[in-house]
């Protein structure tokens, strides 16, 4: 009962698969009539063959897949499709050029024939034994006939010119997956001399694939289209195909000994484990072996030797990750040419400040013997002008065709490792070079590694030149800092050595009155604190310039800078009850300096300056009011706050930016309003205590919570 209910199954799978490729191939025939200029001069031929295949499924469905009817189509469909790739010839003109076509084509049709004359006999004989008989001898017409295709679509692609490949491609990959089904087909029958009726129920499964690849290069887009496997693929299918091989040789090797028998068998099996054991164990772990399968394998299967996608990627990669173990750029620069090349190690060179080229770092190579110079100035105008890559290996056995031996030092081609060196180009200036060490496998370096390695090579200049260039900015930035401390200092300097000058005339002049002598001592003895105070100070200069918050009484500070101010200049402090504010007491009194300063810069000898207190809720205010001559929106938008600029002559263009700067630092805001003619007011927000207290607070519970 189970025998039957498995008969029946591969019944239906044979009339399901049979009529499918029927359906499939009436389609596709349909689809191609109006398609006479996507696939040449076969067209009419294709049509033809996908009439003659669906013809051949459906008897090949109504017998059930086996009989002389099926058959007799089979051999029919057969001569129709070398008619067509007759035809696919004639359309390149080979069919004149290539004189043994068509006697070969005639050959196999006439082969053809005389397997439906066989089979013509077989079902028309009476006697038991002729189809037993002729069995053999129609399955080796067939395959006769089925390798004779096969090599007739191998010649028909393989020789075609490019754009004849485009129209040709797909028909002759469907021609030949049916053919080779059928080569396997007719195999397993030949060797097990009855007709396999489960792989045959399945013949209507290539018939498919060769439907589905001739309507393909009908397609509009079906000659751009290629069938291009990644490489990962393709070396996982050759391992795939290598362990096959293995296989098959250790399942014929087994079959072998087993045939034999006896303890002979037993030492066999002992000696060729042990040797496959030794071979494993001596060449699979060799770097040279696995760059031999490499290079030839990329040699023989694929058109170009990189994959660009992957190279370009891994590049990006490599430069670009953050480095754990902390490698630095020029390492990974040289391991990024290495990774292209296989090399295991490398050198980077780059300019130093004399314009030669000095070892900048090593990958995997402690053991190499630079000079303190690499390459001389005229070796680097040579590199500059011509863009070389060096093969050393080449130049040490005497071979220089790009006459580029002057561009190699002797250190260089000494160092037996070294294989070639690579300039690294920027905007055709040389940054740098890379040396790198000889790969496993050795071999010459082509148009395709010349073509990437200068690409590359430019690539990696790029990121050296924006990394020196970050490191230059860095650098000019300290030195930007220092310079911005020492004119602060010099401000600073400049607004005591301005009251001393002042305190100074006006001593020759009221030097008997009591007063005067009182106020002088009071000056002189905060220009001696300030001075004092001045180094502490230096380190304040930048985001962190408040040293300590506390708090600090505005109604105090605002007459304190009057009356430091008052004996050159009238300034007026306004009474003002009590207003605590966070701040710091010393970083306040500068920022009131700095402002009053240049009020007065901006006012009249007589006129007054204003010094008002008040309060928001949240800060307290401080205003600083003159009445001289302003400033333009444009000044005050663009140009207040820039250090080094100054409407003043001689002016350090600091004391506004120093301002604001302490301002914020304790968490304030200075505010500007100015009409020209008419004066300025500053007004500077710090928090009040309480309020600050209470964002403190506030602020605590959130970091709290979260």
């Amino acid at each position: 009962m189970s025998g039957f209910a498995a008969t029946s199954i591969w019944h239906v799978i044979t009339v399901a698969t049979h009529l499918a490729a029927a359906a499939g191939s009436l389609l596709a025939a349909a689809w191609l009539l109006s398609r006479r200029a996507r696939v040449g001069a076969a067209h009419g031929a294709l049509i033809a063959s996908l009439l003659a295949t669906a013809l051949w499924a459906l008897l090949a469905a109504a017998t059930g897949g086996g009989g002389a009817v099926s058959g007799i189509a089979e051999a029919l469909r057969n001569i129709v499709m070398l008619a067509a790739i007759y035809r696919m010839f004639a359309g390149d003109g080979r069919h004149t050029s290539v004189a043994p076509v068509r006697p070969v084509v005639f050959s196999l049709a006439f082969v053809e024939l005389l397997l439906c004359a066989l089979l013509l006999i077989e079902a028309g004989s009476a006697n038991p034994t002729v189809p037993a008989g002729m069995f053999q001898v129609d399955v080796m017409f067939r395959l006769l006939a089925t390798i004779g295709g096969l090599v007739l679509v191998q010649n028909l692609y393989a020789g075609a010119s490019p754009q004849a490949r485009l129209v040709l491609r797909w028909p002759a990959a469907g021609f030949g997956v049916l053919w080779l089904f059928d080569f396997q087909l007719y195999t397993v029958a030949y060797l097990l001399k009855t007709w396999p009726s489960e792989l045959a129920s399945l013949h209507g499964l290539p018939v498919l694939a060769l439907v589905g690849l001739v309507a393909l290069g009908g397609t509009r887009k079906g000659g751009e289209l290629r069938l291009q496997p990644s490489r990962a693929v393709a070396f996982q299918s050759i391992s795939l195909l290598a362990i096959g091989v293995y296989l098959l040789a250790m399942t014929a090797l087994g079959q072998w000994v087993a045939g034999v028998g006896g303890d002979f068998a037993r030492v066999v099996q002992f000696t060729a484990v042990v040797v496959a054991a030794v071979v494993a164990l001596l060449i699979g772990p060799s770097a040279r072996l696995r760059g031999w399968v490499r290079v030839t394998l990329v040699k023989h299967l694929f058109r170009h030797r990189y994959d660009y996608r992957q190279e370009w990627l891994r590049l990006t990669r490599t430069i670009g990750r953050a480095d754990e173990a902390g490698m630095p750029l020029e390492e990974r620069v040289v391991q990024a040419f290495a990774d292209i090349t296989d090399s295991p190690a490398g050198l980077l060179l780059t300019r130093d400040e004399d314009g030669v080229l000095v070892l900048a770092a090593r990958w995997r190579w402690p053991t190499a013997e630079v000079p303190g110079i690499c390459l001389d100035a005229a070796a680097i105008r040579a590199l500059e002008r011509t863009g070389a890559i060096v093969e050393l290996e080449e130049l040490r056995r005497g071979r220089d065709p790009k006459g580029t031996a002057l561009l190699a030092p002797e250190w260089l081609l000494a160092e037996s490792r070294a294989w070639a060196l690579l300039p690294l180009l920027h905007f055709d200036r040389l940054v740098g070079a890379v040396v790198l060490a000889r790969p496993p496998h050795v071999r010459r370096l082509d148009w395709e590694d010349f073509d990437l390695l200068r690409v590359v090579g430019q690539q990696l200049a790029s990121y050296l030149a924006e990394h020196a260039g970050q490191q230059a900015l860095a650098e000019a930035g300290r030195f930007d800092d220092f310079h911005r401390r020492i004119a602060f200092v010099m401000h600073d300097i400049k607004n005591l050595a301005s009251q001393l000058s002042l305190l100074a005339r006006n001593a020759e002049r009221h030097a008997e009155n009591p007063e005067f002598r009182a106020d002088m001592l009071v000056t002189l003895r905060n220009s001696a604190e300030k001075l004092n105070a001045l180094l502490a100070r230096l380190s304040r200069y930048n985001a962190a310039a408040v040293e300590q918050l506390g708090t600090v009484d505005l109604a105090e500070v605002a007459p304190r800078i009057a009356a430091q101010f008052g004996a050159h200049h009238p300034v007026v402090a306004f009474d003002a009850p009590p207003c605590l504010v966070r701040a710091n007491a010393e970083s306040l009194e500068q920022v009131l300096v700095h402002l009053v300063q240049n009020a007065i810069d901006a006012s009249r000898p007589d006129a007054q300056i204003f010094l008002r207190l008040g309060s928001d809720g949240l800060h307290g205010l401080i205003e600083v009011v003159d009445t001289g001559h302003g400033m333009s929106p444009d000044f005050v938008r663009n140009r207040l706050f820039k250090p080094f600029v100054s409407s003043k002559p001689g002016g350090f263009g600091i004391g506004a930016y120093e301002a604001r700067e302490l301002v914020r630092a304790m968490k304030g805001r200075i505010d500007v309003e100015s009409q020209e003619g008419l004066g300025t007011r500053f007004t500077i927000r710090l928090p009040l205590t309480h309020a600050a207290e209470l964002m403190d607070t506030f602020a605590s519970e959130q970091r709290a919570a979260s």
